[in-house]
């Protein structure tokens, strides 16, 4: 058995009008606070709605005294709609980038705060992108590593800068930095004045100590499973405030923390046994749609940080 639109013809730029309007409504939670926004009179939007319903040959909303509600077929449309309004927008975005000339929005997504000599270096990476595409809109920001993988899969993003660890089918990786990590604990902590050979393997399990908070190599879980894990900071300077509180060792970058080492607020505990890699990766879609913008960003990053392409 076929399938047929329970739209009777092609969608035409009126139903996309009302099909904006019910989004709005339910967006809103209603047909009055959908007023302001919509610009438009309940009346108004009460025609627009039934004349969908009408041409939909589905009830989607229920409206009286007990509120407003979506059918579940108004649920199921309004997932739709919000696919299709995707969709059309991922289409304008594209064809966008077919002219020679650059434009549009271009994201970078960091999943931690980048140290002082990595700030520099993507500096340079958006002086060089601005220099070659000076009509993109760049968009730096920060987020968790699964929101920005997930946002680099569905092209929302165009690249990510993350510990490269666990690498996930779709996406490729490109090493940017590596560093050592150590064990740190802060001047009001019990350890700061011990002396490094007396700390022992029963001391490191009997005080709290700070999970990363996300899955790292074998050698960092190796160093993480001595420890008593009952605390989580996965972003550097939130685990760097915890570190300082006194009551928390955990692992850190030196980078991270010089200032701290040279002010006596911090010390690292022994640094030949306890350490692990800290691994930085460039993160892209292996087919991205915007694949001219993830070229020139890509390009950017082997110039500024003096990277060999794999």
């Amino acid at each position: 058995m076929s399938k047929t639109s329970i739209i009777p013809k092609s969608v035409t730029e009126y139903d996309l009008r009302l099909l904006r309007i019910f989004v709005s409504v339910v967006e809103h939670g209603g047909f009055s606070a959908a007023e302001k926004a919509l610009g438009i009179t309940r009346s108004t939007i009460s025609l627009h709605m039934s004349n969908l319903e009408t041409r939909m040959k589905l009830k989607l909303c229920l409206r009286g005294r007990g509120g407003f509600s979506l059918t579940e077929d108004g649920q199921s449309v309004y997932r739709a709609v919000i696919d299709l309004f995707d969709s059309l927008n991922d289409f304008s975005l594209h064809v966008g980038t077919l002219g020679k000339e650059l434009s549009g929005e271009l994201v970078i997504l960091c999943a931690d705060q980048l140290d002082n000599k990595k700030q520099q270096k993507l500096a340079r990476v958006i002086e060089l992108v601005h220099e070659s595409a000076p009509n993109l809109h760049i968009v730096l920001d920060g987020d968790s590593i699964s929101n920005i993988e997930r946002l680099l899969l569905k092209d929302k993003a165009h690249m990510g800068i993350f510990p490269g660890y666990q690498q996930i089918e779709g996406l490729h990786y490109l090493p940017l930095s590596s560093e050592p990590i150590y064990l740190c604990c802060g001047k009001k902590h019990p350890f700061f004045n011990i002396v490094d050979a007396k700390i022992t393997s029963e001391d490191f399990a009997s005080v709290a100590a700070i999970h990363p908070g996300i899955d790292i190599d074998f050698a960092g879980r190796e160093q993480l499973k001595k420890l008593n894990l009952n605390a989580k900071a996965y972003q550097f300077d939130t685990r760097k405030a915890m570190i300082l509180s006194g009551k928390y060792i955990g692992y850190m970058p030196q980078s991270y923390i010089q200032q701290e080492l040279n002010n006596g607020e911090i010390r690292i505990i022994q640094p030949s046994i306890l350490t692990y890699q800290f691994n930085l990766s460039i993160v892209n879609k292996k087919s991205p749609r915007e694949a001219n913008k993830v070229e020139l960003l890509y390009n950017a990053f082997i110039t500024a940080f003096n990277l060999i392409e794999k």
